[in-house]
């Protein structure tokens, strides 16, 4: 679990339009045409340059769509109300997107740096819950 951040969807109906937030949690599959020596499809002790970037991103952050018509107000804030991030596109369907690109990229420079313990290895899906009752997957 990790955050929590907040942002908003201005483009909602409802309140969702206002600025709010949660804790996020990930759900990776991987797979693989393998099990490495230790019969494992992915070292989990090898995620943690993912848990930096997912810090980064989404613990005590406020995200904000590039495309949000008030950009400007939020890029105008003093830096000390608000650790900003602007992003493409907010919601738990993009941030599962966007960790999923994440751990792609992490494992391809894995690959190439020959430090990937299982070279065929590669991320399915990720999921990412806003709470208990919500949750978005995205698939490559």
């Amino acid at each position: 679990q990790i955050g929590p951040v907040a942002y908003r969807q201005w483009r909602a109906d409802s309140h969702c339009n206002l600025v709010h937030g949660y804790a996020l949690s990930f759900h990776f599959e991987f797979e693989s045409d393998t099990l490495d020596v230790r019969n494992w499809v992915m070292d989990f002790g090898g995620l943690k340059e993912f848990k930096q970037w997912a810090e980064y991103m989404f613990d005590h952050t406020l995200l904000v769509a590039e495309d949000d018509p008030e950009l400007q107000l939020f890029l105008n804030m003093p830096k000390n109300v608000a650790d900003l991030r602007v992003v493409p596109a907010v919601g738990c369907e993009r941030f599962a997107e966007m960790a999923y690109k994440k751990m792609a990229e992490l494992l391809d420079k894995s690959e190439k740096a020959g430090t990937l313990l299982n070279p065929t290895v590669c991320v399915k899906s990720v999921e990412v819950f806003e709470h208990g009752a919500n949750s978005a997957i995205y698939e490559g």
